[in-house]
């Protein structure tokens, strides 16, 4: 772990995901709560904010993956932060003048400028880190997201509360403006012959790219495994509410407790990865993440005691990231540099899509069967995703995915 924090590129990029997590979860928790305030709780509107937030996954996913294939990925990761952050600003100009609907544009371009810096902060980290040391970043890099689970609710309703919308948004931008001067001090981007060239169009990267994950069988068999796993977690992402009113016969504010209980289990999982992530396959963390997930969801689903439901939220947030390290781990080892922009443009789709499906069901299932049948059907989806991942368990990181550290 010593040698992983002596990697310039890791703490720079570490930096960077702090400030950027703390800018997002006041932007989304600020945005969220002054809808809902000028709005008066409209469900219509409020659900805009998922919309603003997830379109952008489908539509831009796959073509950020390509750009960020064929630019460089530092100057893509830093331009697009500069961006998000005038975008921010612009919204601060909006308010002034009186539109409030904009504010739904701080979170729609912020989420399309993702959708190409994502892609291209995984191909640093396969560019900049030694093939043992991906697993390990991965593991602290999940950490921080699941920390900010716990913290961001906390400190964008508290930002909200103390300074408005304004100033909320204004952190937004600042938080933005730090992340990008945090990246301008990783290492230079190195030219490659791919950018050297400049031949290819656009379409023909797009579809070398699908050919690509078709022609590697263990991404084939991650995609597979994605989409089982989203159409499970969209089947659980808004009944969350009905576990508290509906089994347990609680009020609906206790649901922070399940929030909180599996935002810790995720921090000590995390925790615990990092510790074990350099000795164990990231097959088998994907393999255990999603064993765990869902005799937790099973037993989340038919328990009626308080406790045996926290016990389980705990376990399913405890191997979460097992699931998210393993899987990203997986894609950077088994996709060369050119590539991972594209790859992680085909398979994240892949599981937004499914579980927006799903999430569209979960409510008619839950009226025709019940709580605890959608919570039983996510789970066995979690098992079907284990199928996919079993053929993987022999499979050794191949040569051409190592990389030199810096």
């Amino acid at each position: 772990m010593g040698r992983l924090w002596k990697n310039r590129f890791v703490r720079m990029v570490f930096v960077s995901a702090l400030f950027l997590q703390v800018g997002i979860w006041v932007r989304n928790f600020a945005v969220l709560l002054f809808v809902t305030e000028k709005t008066n709780g409209d469900a219509l509107a409020v659900s805009m904010i998922s919309v603003a937030e997830f379109l952008p996954i489908f539509i831009f996913s796959f073509i950020g993956g390509t750009f960020a294939d064929r630019w460089q990925p530092k100057k893509t990761m830093v331009w697009c932060d500069l961006l998000s952050a005038v975008s921010i600003f612009a919204v601060i100009g909006a308010l002034i003048f009186g539109s409030w609907q904009a504010v739904f544009f701080a979170t729609l371009i912020s989420s399309i400028l993702s959708q190409f810096s994502q892609p291209s902060g995984m191909k640093l980290f396969r560019i900049h880190l030694e093939e043992n040391m991906i697993q390990q970043a991965m593991a602290v890099y999940q950490t921080i997201f699941a920390v900010f689970m716990i913290l961001g609710p906390v400190i964008g309703t508290f930002a909200y509360q103390k300074f408005g919308i304004n100033i909320s948004i204004f952190i937004t931008g600042i938080a933005f403006l730090l992340s990008a001067a945090s990246l301008s001090f990783i290492p230079r981007d190195r030219a490659s012959e791919k950018e050297a060239e400049k031949t290819t169009h656009l379409w023909q990267e797009m579809k070398s790219g699908i050919r690509y994950v078709l022609s590697k069988r263990e991404l084939k068999l991650l995609g597979l495994g994605f989409l089982a796993a989203g159409l499970g977690v969209g089947f659980i992402q808004p009944m969350n509410i009905f576990l508290v009113t509906d089994r347990l016969g609680l009020p609906k504010e206790n649901l922070q407790w399940l929030v909180m209980v599996n935002g810790v289990g995720m921090i000590t999982g995390g925790a615990f990865s990092m510790a074990f992530s350099k000795s164990t396959p990231p097959q088998k963390m994907l393999l255990t993440g999603m064993l765990a997930n869902a005799v937790g969801l099973a037993v989340i689903g038919a328990s009626t005691s308080l406790w045996l439901t926290l016990t389980a939220e705990l376990l399913a947030g405890f191997f979460m990231p097992c699931i998210q390290i393993g899987i990203n781990t997986m894609i950077l080892q088994n996709t060369e540099a050119d590539f991972i922009g594209r790859v992680n443009g085909t398979l994240s789709p892949l599981f937004t899509g499914s579980m927006v499906i799903t999430m569209s069901l979960a409510g008619l299932l839950k009226e025709l069967l019940s709580i605890t049948a959608v919570f039983e059907l996510a789970a066995l989806f979690f098992i079907i995703g284990l199928f996919f991942v079993f053929p993987m368990l022999k499979t050794a990181a191949p040569e051409n995915a190592k990389s030199i550290g810096d």
